[in-house]
């Protein structure tokens, strides 16, 4: 992106030059944040698959409408680079934190970034560099013939913004629904990319263990919706955790994703994953 910034106007209303304005949009995998004991939040849709054959296990809510992936983007982008050659393992390239990108990310993101770390830590500008390297024409065939959502990477009319930020609250739209048959086309290796790009990506996602033998691998993502006016919807941000969970020969699909319903402390995307985990063993076993 050769150091890309955008003015912006913070919500206090003063320009602040230093940052993009991307700080004000979703990406929060980052941030820390608690789960508040009195948080609402509306759970617009949780899904289940079943990675063997795609059967729909369970579905609840509003599981078509399209919406920002956000971060969950990532994986798809992950294969994508992988694909390409742009990323070649889980340590390279490492790229340097220049001034100029955007930082609203703190200290994690200030850092030299390789892969492992830009999908641990979400990093915007990371995947910026990649975007901006693969340009995007190469981006919509990617994206086309994965089946991922509208496959729009042209960003917002009129801004030329496309590789930059289409896949936080711009053109680039997908469903809870798509966002699982994207899952299973991943897991049972059947997206047009090298088979190292697959085994590359589920590298460079943390796997983590839940109760009753399960392991789930996945990526939150998080944004805030716009006003008519187009200024942000700070109190009801989305929130998405997708993914898969694997227990002995059974692997499970997933997307939940949910609304605020008023402004909440830290991120959506994270309380989306931490409820979500919480209720797995009890929804797998509902879904049997």
């Amino acid at each position: 992106m050769g150091g890309v910034s955008f003015p912006c106007v913070c919500p206090s209303g003063v320009p602040h030059p230093m940052r993009s304005c991307l700080f004000v949009l979703a990406s929060f995998a980052v941030l820390a944040a608690a789960t508040p004991q009195n948080a609402e939040a509306r759970v617009i849709c949780t899904i289940v698959a079943d990675a063997a054959d795609g059967e729909i296990l369970s579905e609840d809510g509003d599981c078509v409408t399209q919406v920002t992936p956000a971060s969950t983007f990532k994986l798809a982008l992950a294969l994508m680079g992988f694909d390409s050659g742009y990323l070649t393992d889980a340590t390279a390239p490492r790229l340097p934190y220049k001034e100029g990108y955007v930082d609203w990310g703190g200290e994690n993101w200030t850092q030299p970034t390789d892969p492992m770390r830009w999908m641990k830590y979400s990093v915007v500008w990371y995947s910026q560099q990649m975007t901006h390297a693969l340009g995007v024409e190469r981006l919509e065939r990617y994206a086309a013939s994965f089946g991922y959502g509208n496959a729009d990477l042209s960003g917002d009319p009129g801004k030329d913004n496309g590789l930059d930020r289409a896949w936080i609250i711009s053109s680039l739209k997908i469903s809870p629904r798509e966002q699982v048959a994207f899952l299973g086309k991943f897991v049972n290796r059947t997206l047009p990319v090298s088979p190292r790009a697959f085994e590359a990506t589920e590298t460079i996602l943390e796997a983590v263990p839940v109760s009753d033998g399960w392991t789930v691998q996945g990526k939150t993502g998080a944004a805030f919706p716009r006003h008519p006016d187009g200024t942000f919807d700070y109190e009801r941000g989305y929130g998405w955790y997708v993914g898969w969970a694997k227990r002995a020969d059974r692997t499970l699909l997933f997307a939940r994703l949910i609304q605020d319903e008023r402004k909440e402390a830290g991120t959506p995307g994270l309380r989306a994953r931490d409820a979500f985990l919480k209720e797995l063993p009890s929804i797998a076993d509902a879904a049997r």
